[in-house]
């Protein structure tokens, strides 16, 4: 467990870099934009990597009994969470996390929610909690979630203090609940290139995760779950 605490820690100190511009600005200024953020992708990698090591040599305590229904919601939340991670990391949008935080025509997953990254690595994370009846699965997964739970009202005041008399504008045709824009009428559904690779993308990766790409990194076999006599 301590290893495993330290590892989490570890990986939320890196992830507080964002949140200090002024830190963050002087990493690109010394490092170059493109250094900056391959050095930062690399780091945060290798410290999620670590997380889920020391999360593997963990005791298995077990809470509850694995059912197929439970596989489901995986299924389900997992890709959803991995496409918006994707479609959100590569759109523009200075309102949130994103590669490409400059104000001009914001991607279109900005209409669905202002912070794609943050609802899809909450739902990637809570829908590895349900199958995983474990303690070590409760801790880990149930510690990524409110991770990202925790990141709206961070991210959501640091882009209010950076935008000033620009957030107004640049909010109004977004929310921080998926689709509540749309539904409110304050935004419209479109596509746009990076919506449509990321759904690509995020199919491609499902497939992998199933074929064996998952049980190869892991040592589970999300289908065997949902499907006992597979």
């Amino acid at each position: 467990m301590r290893e495993f605490l330290l590892a989490f820690a570890v990986f939320l100190a890196l992830h507080m870099v964002p949140a200090m511009p002024k830190l963050r600005e002087r990493l690109i200024q010394r490092l170059g934009r493109k250094s900056y953020f391959a050095g930062y992708s690399l780091l945060s990698t290798l410290a999620l990597v670590w997380v889920f090591h020391a999360a593997l040599t963990l005791d298995f305590i077990p809470l509850w009994d694995p059912a197929p229904w439970q596989a489901w919601v995986t299924f389900v939340l997992a890709p959803l969470g991995i496409f918006l991670v994707l479609a959100g990391l590569f759109s523009e949008n200075p309102l949130s996390v994103s590669i490409f935080q400059g104000i001009g025509r914001m991607g279109a997953i900005v209409g669905i929610t202002r912070h794609p990254v943050l609802w899809g690595f909450l739902l990637w994370a809570a829908g590895h909690v349900v199958p995983n009846g474990d303690v070590r699965s409760l801790v880990l997964f149930g510690g990524f979630a409110l991770f990202a739970a925790s990141g709206f009202l961070m991210v959501e005041r640091r882009a209010r203090r950076r935008l000033g008399d620009k957030w107004p504008s640049a909010a109004a045709g977004t929310s921080i609940w998926p689709f509540a824009a749309i539904l409110s009428g304050r935004a419209r559904f479109r596509l746009d290139p990076v919506l449509v690779l990321s759904a690509f993308a995020t199919a491609a990766i499902t497939l992998w995760l199933l074929a064996g790409g998952h049980y190869a990194l892991f040592g589970a076999d999300p289908l065997l779950q949902a499907f006992p006599i597979y």
